[in-house]
């Protein structure tokens, strides 16, 4: 818990991205001495005047300990490079400084999750658009996929709609704080996706939804999962831009091919024209990220015996009577992000069942 305080700390200081924390890190050894080290050291390790200077009004100015009880009582947990928890998937892009240091986080993330697929698109979605993407998102939760949108009006909203329905995970990026729903209008919806998944952001609180938060968001969404699918775009569009970080990233990118008139189809178009994977059924996905057996995986994973001590000290506390995860991060003596990670294990195996927002009870039958 007090380290966690300063990566939050050097995530509020403008200028320090995930190539000057991996300068600290390499300099310091821990972001707490950098913290307090003088500013020539700071300057010595790569900070820059302006963000020396930002870094130094920061430090004066920040209460640390109150920003980590404010995230508490949101119910927001931070994941940090250095947690077990923080996505795999994402974490590999450290080396091409595409990982952010700090992701605020209100749900829950299981190692299912591993397998997912990000599912962007315009804004002003079609008849046609929504049905392709609610008929692809259906098959692909049904097959075991956790998918990845941005809480955006259109394919976005229609993506997140239909794995809930099919009762499938999905997590949502956000371009701002985990303080503001954007759009307003999505209030319940973020509430059942941090209830069967997570929402995500890699800004701190009272961030707003500006444009130029966006192109990181995408990063981060596409990140996060396997293979990128547009299922209906115009060239220019923000959803054009997921594929891009989607290729710099190594992911594969999927797109729906549609009516060569049709201003939408545009980019889905443009995207096959120049490689994408044209997708005309979720099989087709499937096959290529070669998720067909995500279910066997899941289950077998849940069928390991051992505890590791965290899991066993979560288990301990648990009972049939539900208790929410601030509560067992109390009794445990244990950070949220040490006790979600542990609960996340105890789910696959069996051994959990989450029965609420971040509510969790003891499997009797154990």
């Amino acid at each position: 818990m007090a380290e966690r305080q300063y990566w939050v700390g050097f995530n509020l200081v403008p200028g320090v991205g995930p190539a000057r924390v991996r300068q600290l890190l390499e300099r310091f050894g821990a972001l707490s001495k950098a913290w307090d080290a003088p500013a020539s050291d700071l300057a010595g390790a790569g900070l820059d005047r302006r963000t020396l200077n930002n870094f130094i009004e920061a430090r004066h100015r920040l209460d640390l300990g109150a920003e980590l009880d404010r995230l508490d009582k949101l119910g927001i947990a931070v994941l940090t490079w250095e947690d077990d928890i923080y996505p795999p998937l994402l974490a590999k892009l450290r080396e091409i400084d595409q990982a952010p240091p700090v992701l605020y986080m209100r749900g829950t993330l299981v190692e299912a999750d591993e397998w997912a697929l990000a599912v962007v698109g315009t804004r002003s979605i079609s008849p046609y658009g929504r049905q392709v993407t609610r008929q692809l998102v259906a098959d692909l939760a049904s097959s075991g996929l956790t998918i990845v949108s941005g809480l955006a009006r259109g394919v976005d909203a229609e993506a997140h709609r239909a794995a809930l329905d099919t009762g499938g995970r999905t997590i949502a990026v956000l371009g701002c704080g985990l303080d503001t729903i954007y759009p307003p209008e999505h209030q319940q919806l973020a509430a059942q996706i941090a209830q069967h998944g997570a929402l995500i952001s890699p800004f701190p609180l009272e961030t707003p939804p500006e444009r130029k938060n966006f192109a990181p968001r995408n990063g981060v969404l596409s990140g996060l999962a396997r293979g990128v699918l547009v299922t209906e775009a115009g060239l220019k569009s923000g959803a054009m831009l997921t594929a891009g970080a989607a290729l710099e990233q190594g992911r594969e990118v999927f797109a729906v091919p549609g009516n060569i008139t049709a201003p939408g189809s545009s980019g889905t178009n443009r995207l096959i024209q120049d490689g994408a994977h044209p997708v005309l059924t979720a099989q087709d996905i499937l096959e290529i990220l070669n998720v067909e057996h995500i279910m066997q995986y899941s289950e077998a994973r849940a069928s390991l015996p051992h505890l590791g001590e965290a899991e066993q000290r979560v288990l301990d506390e648990l009972s049939a009577e539900p208790l929410h995860i601030d509560e067992l991060s109390r009794q445990c003596g244990l950070a949220v992000a040490q006790v979600s990670s542990a609960l996340t294990m105890l789910e696959l195996k069996g051994m959990v069942y989450q029965v609420g927002p971040l509510t969790y009870v003891r499997a009797l039958s154990r």
